[in-house]
């Protein structure tokens, strides 16, 4: 429920680079990342307060076309984040679902090479990125089931340079819409099914006359539970741009839609001395059009306070 991957290409045709392709508003991405939620990803806690600590990691050499193909730009993308996300399950309801609201506060680092440009441009910057906001947060709980839906907004908090694409901060509103559901196959719940979806709708850039198309994403994990504390699967996330980018800053045909999937291993458990859920996942990107292909890895705790 977060996007502090900075996935900084925005910048790049502003410093003089001409890709043979139709870039994305030059590579430019909406906030939402992808990989940070896995197993179970759409079961929110019983009421309570929680701290809930993002690491990941995502690095890419691949910057794709509109038809998947390798574009020679010598890339060398590397996003570092860590992110504090507050959580509040109130012990009331609405629609018959747990209500709660959260704040997610995102710390950036990002170094982006493009080795075989113009002899070579590097860019990096550390800073605050975008906060988001979900003031609704809704948790449906059954014998076999949870459900979830919510409703948040990511804020231009962090820095923005347009011409250094390695900006936290992204210069735009984004409206983002969720609602998933986990399954749970068997009576004693050692297998879990989740599948969390997303659509972002973003704002117009304030210093710039772009406005990004919507983006749908979806994140999937199976699980299954090894012992009491650990469990185990396969976690991964799909995402589509879904209308076109609009304005006069957008690069090539703005009919031109980017896209991405990835898949990778999870494991959880469940840490009795600090009464935590530490959960670890790896997922390679593939099938990327229009933007960086790479990895990510994200470790996450959750902690009741």
């Amino acid at each position: 429920m977060n996007r502090f991957k900075t996935m900084a290409l925005a910048g790049v045709c502003a410093t003089g680079l001409a890709l043979q392709s139709d870039a994305r508003a030059a590579g430019e991405q909406g906030h939402y990342v992808h990989g940070v939620e896995g197993i179970k990803a759409a079961s929110l806690p019983p009421p309570g307060l929680y701290w809930r600590w993002y690491n990941a990691v995502y690095s890419a050499t691949k910057l794709k076309d509109n038809q998947g193909n390798n574009q020679p730009v010598g890339l060398d993308l590397d996003v570092v984040a860590t992110v504090n996300r507050l959580i509040w399950m109130t012990p009331n309801k609405f629609l018959g679902a747990d209500y709660g609201m959260d704040i997610i506060v995102p710390l950036v680092n990002t170094d982006l090479d493009l080795n075989n440009v113009g002899g070579g441009l590097d860019f990096d910057r550390f800073g605050l990125g975008d906060i988001t906001l979900e003031p609704l947060l809704l948790s449906w709980h059954g014998a076999q089931w949870d459900a979830a839906a919510a409703v948040g907004a990511y804020l231009p908090t962090g820095r923005y340079d347009k011409t250094n694409p390695a900006s936290p901060g992204k210069d735009f509103y984004t409206l983002m819409l969720t609602l998933g559901g986990t399954w749970y196959p068997d009576a004693q719940k050692l297998w879990s099914m989740s599948l969390l979806s997303r659509y972002e709708i973003h704002s117009k850039k304030d210093d710039t006359d772009l406005r990004l198309g919507d983006d749908f994403h979806f994140e999937w994990g199976v699980g299954r539970k090894v012992s009491d504390l650990v469990e185990l699967g396969l976690a991964g996330y799909a995402q589509w741009q879904v209308t076109d980018d609009r304005g006069s800053a957008a690069v090539g045909d703005p009919s031109v839609h980017d896209r991405v999937f990835g898949i990778g291993p999870e494991v959880s458990a469940t840490v009795p001395f600090l009464k935590s859920v530490v959960s670890l996942r790896a997922i390679k990107e593939f099938g990327a059009e229009d933007r960086p292909q790479g990895s990510i890895v994200a470790l996450t705790l959750t902690k009741p306070l």
